[in-house]
């Protein structure tokens, strides 16, 4: 049977794979600087026969890796990340997706014999900050793909999360500078930035149900005795979908005026790419959760109540029927994006999440490729779910 295969392959490449997961942990690089972590996975995937592409769509620190059946059949793609998280390192656990993603493309191979299709990896930079599956879609990378396949490290094992829309600003004020015994004589920018920071949390009342704004200072002056010429702050909008966050956005720049306004500053803003809300297709997740049950794994429903983060996977899933599937590698107790979780990234339980999530995503892979069914429902499910008019967006 192939995916006793797959298993026992996948089991050969233990070693490769732990290495490359703990070398991506002790080597963290932040979105667009990736390129020991590329280069590992490259070099892995090449002598595996896979033709690979780095630079990919623009983005140095981007790759496509490809290896092909016999013939036309389903063109089928492993996603992986492996940014680290700023001044945090892989409190994300981006080195288990990475490792998982290239030991499920090679483990997968071997099985595809004489089946018709074609095996990718994409190696997507950048996912914690501006999103290199961003323009990776825009660009059409996945307009000739079928089916896209990845997991995420999490304190459950989960399938079929969705996932929020978000976008981040940068809101830049411009005061006056004064001496600090005579206000009056200055514009405050940092008065404006706060005013920008009430304005939006009372704004949360009114925007569409299970909107969220978070934001940081990341530049408040110099010293108290100055009324501060220039201010920043970033900001993280997060909606249910690409619709509400265009509301928000626009009601942000409203507000971020009238708190310039207000104190006779001006402001500027510079937006980044918007992730979209993820559709992740249940069809597919099932089959996942089946594979995952033959490896002793279970898996389980969402909480329908839970709150959901954001991913540019989103993206993916407005184009491709994809699978953004999670396992555990910590208790409920830890956070993500901590210490904790960054230290369960190389742990025991880590380690053996690596090797598991390959297994069940080859061997869902496998499934698609060899089941004309699955594939029907995958692709109907996806049109019917997916909103038309992001569909004949991306055509």
């Amino acid at each position: 049977m192939n995916k006793e295969k797959i298993v026992q392959r996948v089991e050969s490449l233990r070693a490769n794979l732990l290495e490359l997961s703990h070398k991506i942990h002790s080597n963290p690089e932040t979105g667009g600087k990736e390129f020991q972590a590329v280069k590992w996975q490259v070099e892995m995937l090449t002598k595996e026969g896979f033709i690979c592409e780095t630079p990919y769509c623009g983005m140095e620190t981007a790759y496509r890796a490809v290896y092909k059946g016999k013939g036309n059949g389903p063109v089928i793609a492993f996603l992986s990340e492996y940014d680290a998280l700023e001044g945090l390192g892989h409190g994300c656990g981006h080195n288990l997706m990475a490792a998982s993603a290239v030991g499920a493309a090679i483990g997968l191979k071997d099985s595809l014999g004489d089946q018709a299709g074609e095996i990718r990896v994409y190696g997507t930079p950048a996912e914690e900050t501006w999103g290199g599956k961003i323009p990776m879609v825009e660009q059409g990378a996945f307009r000739d793909v079928d089916f896209g396949l990845m997991f995420h490290p999490s304190t459950d094992n989960i399938i079929n999360r969705q996932g929020k829309a978000c976008v981040g600003v940068k809101a830049k004020f411009i005061g006056k500078s004064a001496h600090s015994s005579r206000p009056e004589t200055g514009i405050n920018a940092l008065t404006a930035l706060i005013g920008l920071f009430n304005r939006t949390f009372s704004q949360l009342e009114i925007w569409p149900a299970g909107a969220r704004c978070n934001g940081i200072v990341i530049n408040g002056g110099t010293a108290s005795n100055i009324i501060t010429e220039e201010a920043e702050g970033d900001f993280l909008l997060r909606a249910h979908t690409l619709k509400d966050l265009q509301i928000m956005s626009e009601d942000f720049k409203v507000l971020a005026q009238e708190a310039a306004d207000e104190v006779g500053a001006t402001v500027s803003m510079v937006w980044e790419p918007a992730f979209a809300e993820r559709y992740t297709n249940r069809a597919m997740g099932m089959a996942f959760l089946e594979n995952m049950a033959l490896l002793g794994e279970k898996m389980n429903l969402p909480n329908p109540a839970e709150q959901v983060g954001s991913s540019d996977v989103g993206n993916v899933s407005l184009v491709i029927p994809v699978i953004h599937e999670y396992l555990k590698i910590a208790e409920p107790t830890v956070n993500g994006h901590s210490k904790e979780f960054r230290e369960a990234s190389v742990s025991e339980r880590g380690d053996e999440v690596v090797l598991l999530a390959a297994k069940g995503l080859a061997m869902t892979a496998y499934d698609l490729f060899t089941n004309p069914e699955l594939q029907t429902e995958v692709k109907e499910e996806f049109k019917r779910v997916v909103p038309q008019e992001y569909q004949e967006m991306f055509k």
